[in-house]
This record gives structure tokens, sequence and C-alpha cells, in this order.
């Protein structure tokens, strides 16, 4: 099975670029096969690194909830379900990436949801490192997207409100029973006044801190790729320091 890395926290706290970034570090730094996944309808991580992805799989599964019989003969439905997932998965220079989004439609998804769980499982082990970006919710991972997170990092940035939105998704982890190896906490935007102790009483072991990057803020208003951050980004330079921490087999 592939190493996965999820990545967690409420909107706002720069979760989906710092998983944008994992994405860039392992692409750079490792040889072998990556897939992200954008796990949250809200955001936006395939423009984050500059992909157009295809049909969401929410929106595949609403197609399969109102035409369950449009199967091609001689294909059962967990092979179908198995082959349109595959493909809508975009491919970049690197990686792949595949959007959950979230079905809209009023039809019946028990079923293919069901499966789907399978397809995922089953897709994840063909990949050395799976990058999951989640909502604050962790509807996926609750959902058991995949069967064990080696990773989960949370992002807070350094307010009271962020890091309180942390612990609660550190408790969630605990309340959905989910399996996790190693479990971090990773501040985002930190300054010199960040208070470390409320962090430390967080059940998630402190990584490090991510300086404020006026880089990533420009990237941002011309709604460019983070593929295209310079090496000697502050942001960049910050995580390439911690991130074999994320990435580790042990």
């Amino acid at each position: 099975m592939g190493h996965v890395i999820a990545v967690a926290g409420k909107g706002g706290t720069g979760k989906t670029t710092i998983a944008a970034l994992i994405i860039r570090l392992l692409k750079e730094s490792k040889r072998c096969s990556l897939l992200a996944i954008d796990a949250d309808p809200n955001s936006n991580l395939g423009e984050s690194l500059g992909v157009e992805t295809k049909q969401t799989i929410g929106s595949l599964l609403d197609e399969i909830a109102k035409h369950p019989d449009e199967i091609p003969s001689g294909m059962t439905k967990d092979r179908f379900i198995e082959f349109q997932v595959q493909s809508i998965i975009s491919e970049a220079e690197g990686f792949d990436i595949l959007s959950m989004g979230k079905p809209e439609g009023p039809g019946c998804y028990c079923y293919v949801n069901n499966v789907l769980r399978g397809v995922l499982s089953k897709l994840v082990s063909n990949y050395d490192y799976v990058v999951i970006d989640n909502e604050a919710g962790l509807e996926h991972l609750s959902r058991r997207t995949a069967r064990q997170v080696d990773s989960l990092v949370i992002i807070s940035d350094p307010t009271v409100v962020g890091l309180k939105a942390a612990s609660r998704i550190d408790k969630l982890t605990k309340e959905l029973e989910i399996k996790i190896k190693n479990k971090f906490l990773l501040i985002n935007r930190a300054n010199e006044t960040f208070d470390q102790k409320k962090a430390s009483e967080i059940g998630a072991k402190l990584l490090g801190q991510i300086p404020n990057d006026e880089q990533i803020y420009k990237i941002s208003l011309n709604g460019s790729s983070l593929l295209q951050l310079s090496q000697e980004a502050v942001s960049l330079r910050a995580l390439v320091k911690i991130g074999e921490k994320i990435w580790q087999n042990n």
C-alpha cells in the first residue's frame, strides 16, 4: 500500500497550499508514483498545482445513481465504477490527481459508496505516495477512503481560533477511530508572537512552523500554480527542513 499523507485544517489556514507544497516536494525529491486527491469540495488543489481536473467522483456518483442500469453488458457494477473512477484521473508531470467533489442529486448512493471504498483502497495501493487534501470534517477518511493514514498533518494558523479548530480535528480522529501512524500539527503563517504552549495542548506532535510568505500571496493573486514558487521562497525552505518527517516510512 502507498504511503498516505492526509492534510486537514479549517478553511483559511492555508491547508490546500501546504498540501500542494508537500506534493511539489515529493515530486521533486522522490522518484516515485504520486497521487494527489482533492477531498475538500471547497478547495482548489488542482488549480494550486496548475492542473485542470476532470469530472469529480461526486458528479460520477450522481450519474451512476440516476442511471444504475446503464452499465455495458458483460461488465459488473463494481468493474464499471472502477473503470469510471480510473477515467477521471488527471495526469500531470510527476503526479496524478483525482478530485472527490460530492454528490448533488437525490439518488441512492449506498451501493456505489460501498463499492467506491474498495475501488479507492485499490487505487491508493497502486502509488508509492498519496497526498489527500481533506475538509475539516474528515468526511472521506471517516468513510475509510484509505485503510490507514501514515501521516496526518493538521494545519493551523497561529490564532486561538485556528488552534481550537485544530484541536477539534484531533479529537474527531479519535472519535472516528481513524487508523493513523503519525499525527502532526503544522503552524502556517507563523510569527514571533506565536504561543507554542497552546499548540502543545493539542494531541498532535508539533512539526514546525511555516512563516508568512509574500511570494505565495502574489501567486494567489495571479491565480498561478504553486509549482512556480521560487526554490528560495521562505515557505518552501521551511517545509524542506521538516518534510522528511511527514513522508518517512517508519
